[in-house]
């Protein structure tokens, strides 16, 4: 019973991609990263946020897509798909930094490039609190992120959690991590996983390990 592509969600620091590649290494299935390493603009963006917006969400729905799109392209013999990230991150990231103008123009190029592909059968979201999120991105040690502000941390957290009450298909698990370690406690992936493997009794749902 367990979906065929898996998307992984949360805020900045909360764990996206090491629970993807524990999924995906789990299930034998195909591994899906973002490419931030390769958006020029990102560093730029936390200096000058204004002046690279659009820059900066422009590059990662061009990156998005042409990576999914060679995704779907691969005809490999896998039991599932694990991304870090679903093809709706664009417009959360995009409602947070973009102006009204720019927002418009932005989503009217994400329905183009995006309407063939396909979109996860679950959304995996992974939900902290602003003190552990910001204790995380302090660990992590990106220079760039390290004047990352509560209150952006908390807009897109609003933002995230209007979209995926409008998502239109698949379904969304949120994962309150608040006083769980997935990296630490085996037991709590474990349950994780048999949560991931049990259909979802709603469309949305809230769990707490």
């Amino acid at each position: 019973m367990r979906p065929e592509y898996i998307a992984v969600e949360g805020l900045i620091g909360a764990g996206k991609t090491t629970l993807a590649r524990r999924l995906a290494e789990r299930w034998h299935g195909r591994l899906v990263l973002e490419e931030f390493d390769e958006n020029p603009f990102l560093p730029r963006f936390y200096q000058e946020p204004e002046r690279y917006a659009f820059s900066v969400e422009l590059s990662f729905l061009a990156q998005r897509y042409h990576q999914l799109k060679r995704v779907t392209e691969q005809d490999l013999f896998t039991s599932c798909t694990v991304a870090d990230y679903s093809i709706g991150k664009s417009l959360v990231f995009a409602s947070a930094t973009l102006s009204a103008e720019e927002n418009a123009l932005f989503r009217d190029l994400y329905d183009i490039m995006y309407a063939d592909l396909p979109r996860p059968g679950l959304i995996v979201y992974l939900h902290l609190g602003p003190e552990q999120l910001a204790e995380r991105i302090r660990r992590r040690g990106r220079a760039y992120e390290q004047n990352i502000r509560s209150d952006y941390l908390e807009r897109l957290r609003r933002l995230y959690f209007d979209h995926l009450s409008k998502a239109e298909q698949g379904r969304v698990l949120i994962v309150d991590l608040e006083h769980t370690d997935l990296l630490e406690d085996a037991k709590a992936f474990d349950a994780l996983c048999a949560r991931i493997e049990t259909p979802l009794r709603s469309r949305s749902e809230v769990w707490r390990i």
